[in-house]
């Protein structure tokens, strides 16, 4: 009856006010929680004040909160959908199934009102559903008080207690938090271990806990002086009184909150100039400590690398914490597992800080466009590394082709556009996510040119910080930019399967001349960047732009001498022309010397006399 009553009175505010579409908007949080943690059982009691600003043009009669701690128990559709996975993920398996009661994730919501009045909630799963005392009107504000518990579970995914590091408390997704209402309507999707979307807004929160225990995490500690633990002003002496610390922290416009916590952490600050203060929590683990030491002055120079690639960081601090279970990004910091090899260290950091970029200001629906994130934060990530490291690679990038490649010929890959938790393989997911999304952005490079590519991410930044962009509008920017029409593209990659296969069909000559027929196999269509080698060691190219971009890119070599040649219909299978120069002058011709067009046959791109 309750969602009966729910589902009746949303179809009549829907009738009332409809979706406007013309005009962006997002909805607002401003969350105050205070939090007493018992470090010996690894319970939790909280209250949370919520002002939750209505700047949608709709009219809400429920709202939703993700629940995330309930995963963790026996019979969780996270734990279900594990089970029942072709290649279920190493770390969750059937480690759920197995916990007991003490080893459970949970969060209990104990009472919830709307404006000071009760309202009728119920739990499913890992969403808690509210039916509201009164509906919120479009650019109305309301109060919610929520009373709350949890239980931190084991260690497995993302979150938990004593990791396999020792790191005691891996703290995110941990508390009631309100679902993402927008153009699309709510987003109050079930927890089943893969990605996010949330409310930007502002955190006061406060952390009581064993006086022992460091905390890094989201935010700005707001009591140094009194926490001391390495955050404390010099020459400050510092007196604890009682067993608790009490942590007082402020973000300003984040998405999310997230924080760690252990006794035994090492706590190193590095200052950068006009940038932020970085953080480095770590356990004293004599056999890394070096180099945790070394990955200071590296995350210095990928934090000048994103900020001038992408866009300054905006914040006034980055926490780089040992926790979880590999590495995860979260606002104004990231939890990694830090028992590594030096070059590993750098790696998942540079990667994870990427996303401070790519999902924690461009914040993109995780859940329905994870390649945004994951794909994105990829491409630049692996750029950096070859730059912070010095590993002076022509082709970094290659790795994320093969992955790539390897996925389109696998026959289990899904369309982009597949939601998160439903693709049918975990390795589909990834390569779909991380290889896909990076080569979307490679190759549009090669669409649009690389200087047109350079300009699209940083306008990108510009456009749509602290905002939720969707796929179309990365688009649109790269658009604007290049003057080209690029609807085909993100459309043939992203919604479906179909690949690029071009191939040289035909050359044939004679005395003096020589036609080219070229032939395109796979669904996908392309520009072509055609290069021809002659005996002499003389190179020039030859561009065929397709029809559908309205347009041609700059030559991407301009050392080499290009001639742009007339459209190419992407319904004609084949192209030919003709070049004034015998069949016998020439030495090879190659379809994109770049390799940054995802080519899945490169064999038959090569043509030697």
């Amino acid at each position: 009856m309750f969602k009966k009553i729910v589902l009746f009175l949303f179809f009549i505010a829907a009738n009332i006010v409809a979706q406007n579409n013309t005009s962006y908007w997002q909805q607002h949080v401003d969350y105050s929680m205070n939090v007493d943690m018992n470090v010996e059982n690894y319970q939790y009691k909280g209250t949370q004040e919520l002002i939750y600003s209505n700047n949608s043009p709709d009219t809400l009669v429920q709202v939703f909160y993700h629940l995330y701690f309930n995963a963790f128990q026996p019979g969780s559709e996270m734990d279900i959908r594990s089970q029942n996975l072709p290649d279920p993920d190493p770390r969750v398996l059937d480690k759920i199934s197995k916990l007991t009661p003490e080893e459970i994730g949970y969060l209990n919501v104990s009472s919830l009102t709307q404006n000071g009045k009760p309202v009728t909630y119920q739990v499913e799963g890992t969403v808690l559903e509210v039916l509201l005392d009164k509906p919120i009107a479009p650019g109305e504000k309301v109060n919610f008080s929520m009373k709350f518990d949890g239980q931190v579970p084991v260690q497995i995914r993302r979150s938990g207690r004593n990791s396999k590091e020792g790191v005691a408390l891996s703290m995110t997704q941990w508390y009631p938090k309100i679902a993402e209402y927008d153009f699309e309507g709510w987003h109050a999707h079930p927890y089943i271990a893969r990605e996010f979307h949330a409310v930007w807004g502002n955190f006061d929160v406060t952390i009581n806990i064993d006086k022992d225990y460091v905390l890094g995490g989201t935010g700005y500690l707001q009591n140094p002086n009194e926490i001391g633990h390495g955050y404390e002003e010099e020459g400050t002496k510092i007196k604890r009184k009682g067993k608790k610390l009490a942590w007082h922290f402020k973000a300003p416009n984040v998405h999310d909150f997230a924080w760690t916590a252990d006794p035994e952490y090492l706590h190193d600050t590095v200052s950068i100039p006009n940038g932020p203060t970085l953080h480095f929590l770590y356990k004293d683990n004599k056999e890394f400590i070096d180099s945790w030491k070394d990955l200071q002055p590296k995350a210095v120079e990928l934090m000048n690398y994103f900020s001038e690639k992408i866009g300054k960081y905006p914040y006034d601090q980055y926490s780089i914490l040992q926790g979880g279970d590999g590495g995860m990004e979260y606002a104004m910091c990231t939890l990694i597992t830090g028992e590594r090899n030096f070059g590993s260290l750098v790696g998942v950091t540079a990667h994870e800080m990427a996303h401070m970029w790519f999902q924690h200001i461009l914040a993109t629906n995780e859940s329905k466009h994870e390649w945004m994130d994951e794909g994105f934060t990829s491409y630049i990530s692996t750029l950096a590394m070859n730059e912070v490291m010095k590993q002076n690679n022509p082709n970094s990038l290659k790795k994320v082709y093969e992955g790539y490649f390897q996925l389109a010929l696998s026959g289990v890959e899904q369309p982009q556009t597949t939601q998160a938790d439903r693709y049918s393989h975990n390795a589909a997911y990834g390569s779909s996510a991380y290889s896909k999304g990076a080569v979307f952005l490679s190759q549009l490079g090669y669409i649009i040119g690389e200087d047109n590519l350079a300009k699209t991410i940083k306008k990108y930044f510009n456009d749509w910080k602290f905002k939720h962009p969707t796929p179309n509008d990365f688009k649109r920017v790269a658009e604007k930019v290049s003057g080209l029409q690029l609807d085909w593209y993100l459309t043939d990659w992203t919604q479906t399967t179909n690949t690029v296969d071009y191939g040289i069909k035909q050359v044939a000559g004679n005395k003096t001349t020589t036609r080219i027929t070229l032939e395109r196999i796979g669904l996908i269509p392309m520009p072509i960047d055609l290069y021809v080698e002659y005996e002499d060691g003389t190179i020039e190219s030859f561009y065929m732009p397709i029809r559908m971009m309205r347009g041609v890119k700059e030559n991407p070599i301009p050392s080499i001498n290009r001639t742009i040649l007339s459209d190419w219909a992407w319904t004609h299978p084949t192209y030919s022309f003709d070049i004034a120069k015998p069949k016998s002058e020439i030495k090879t011709i190659n379809i994109d010397i770049t390799n940054t067009m995802a080519d899945i046959n490169p064999g038959n791109n090569r043509y030697t006399n």
